[in-house]
């Protein structure tokens, strides 16, 4: 893939939901987006803001009620034989995505993806197992049913199944939700290795903005159905008040840093995460400006 061409490309995506009924809402305006390989991108925004119905539209799910989702330039609705492989392409992760576990082994629900694409026999095998490489999964667990698994165990394996697919793009929905520490961590781990290993894009919606500002390069801010901000995170995290008024919160070393501003320490406004903080602060015992 070249890099310097968009994977994914949105113009001009609205969609509303029961249009020409009482019930009638705008869920997202005039989006504009250009996704790249590569690329580490966090989606933020309250509840309601439209990142679902966003992502929802990235690999079909969902036909927009206007504007066009381009995959390497072609209009991913340009026919149904297209949108159905697009789905292999963009691979969309449910929030809790182990709730739709069925098969009775780890094994069979990782391979039922790509035995969809018409992946079989050996090349089959050995994508259950990279899959299971990328998400930590060990291969004892293969054939044991998924039911039997932790709830941390579980949720490996459904992203396994996405991965299986091999896709450009990976859209995760809250990944980490209901995970204790150790396993956010891990699973965050096992999401870069893929984007690394496979220079595929991530998407990543999250409400955890200390997530968002350690693991992604770019963050898209969503607010009343449209893009309110785009930029890397030393940019969006400058603007906490704004922020704060769409709803959501900022990393709390960026608070911290904002308080001490407050009382007249000449500190940067830039800060987002621990490992940033504390060079700043040496810069600043060691006499150098921050």
């Amino acid at each position: 893939m070249d890099p310097t061409k968009p994977i994914l490309q949105v113009k001009d995506l609205t969609h509303v939901y029961s249009a020409g009924t009482p019930f009638e809402h705008v869920a997202i305006e005039q989006i504009n987006l250009s996704i790249f390989p590569g690329e580490l991108i966090g989606v933020i925004g309250h509840t309601g803001s439209g990142k679902s119905t966003l992502i929802q539209h990235l690999n079909g799910l969902l036909k927009p009620s206007s504007g066009q989702v381009l995959f390497k330039g072609e209009n991913i609705w340009k026919d149904k034989k297209f949108t159905h492989a697009i789905r292999g392409r963009v691979g969309l992760v449910f929030q809790y995505p182990e709730y739709q576990l069925f098969e009775e082994s780890c094994r069979k629900d990782i391979a039922f993806g790509p035995r969809n694409q018409g992946v079989s026999g050996d090349e089959l095998e050995a994508r259950v197992r990279r899959a299971a490489g990328f998400v930590g999964l060990e291969e004892s667990l293969l054939d044991k049913s998924p039911f039997d698994l932790s709830g941390g165990q579980k949720r490996r394996v459904a992203i396994a199944g996405v991965i299986a697919m091999e896709p450009d793009v990976l859209i995760l929905d809250e990944p980490t939700a209901g995970l204790d520490a150790a396993g956010r961590d891990s699973i965050l781990e096992n999401i870069r290795a893929y984007q690394r290993a496979q220079n595929a894009a991530v998407i990543m919606v999250s409400h955890s903005m200390e997530e968002v500002a350690e693991l992604c390069s770019r963050l898209i801010v969503m607010n009343k159905g449209r893009v309110a901000m785009d930029g890397v995170p030393a940019e969006i995290f400058t603007h906490a008040d704004e922020l704060t008024e769409m709803g959501l919160s900022v990393p709390q070393v960026t608070t911290v840093f904002r308080l001490l501003r407050e009382k007249g320490l000449a500190l940067p406004a830039d800060v987002y995460t621990v490992r940033y903080a504390l060079a700043r602060l040496l810069e600043r015992k060691e006499g150098r400006p921050c």
